[in-house]
């Protein structure tokens, strides 16, 4: 069985991700992990934009296609469909939860 192309892609960015978690110089691994961390705080932002695109897209086809579907293609529940629809950026483990009050 063949794997998908972005399959491979994506298979390849976790295979980079865990030869920086197994670098020897942990200076240079803190490094290396400080730039990821920068990028990717950035990247979430378009990646999330980019797959709310996907969803509205397909709702706004005629027939538009179900929440359960587009769950099953995504490979995600139904309410994270329903919550990348309306936009929002809330990860599922912080679900209900507030943010500490600032400190003074």
């Amino acid at each position: 069985m063949t794997e998908e192309p972005i399959e491979e892609e994506a298979q390849r960015v976790l295979d980079a991700l865990n030869a920086v978690e197994s670098m020897g110089d942990p200076l240079e691994r803190a490094r290396v992990i400080g730039r990821l961390l920068k990028d990717q705080a950035e990247r979430n932002k378009r990646f999330m934009e980019y797959r709310r695109q996907v969803v509205l897209e397909l709702r706004s086809q005629t027939p538009p296609m179900s929440y359960r579907r587009i769950a099953a293609e995504l490979g995600v529940s139904l309410g994270t469909v329903q919550d990348i629809e309306r936009g929002a950026a809330r990860w599922s483990s912080r679900r209900g939860k507030t943010d500490p009050p600032a400190s003074e």
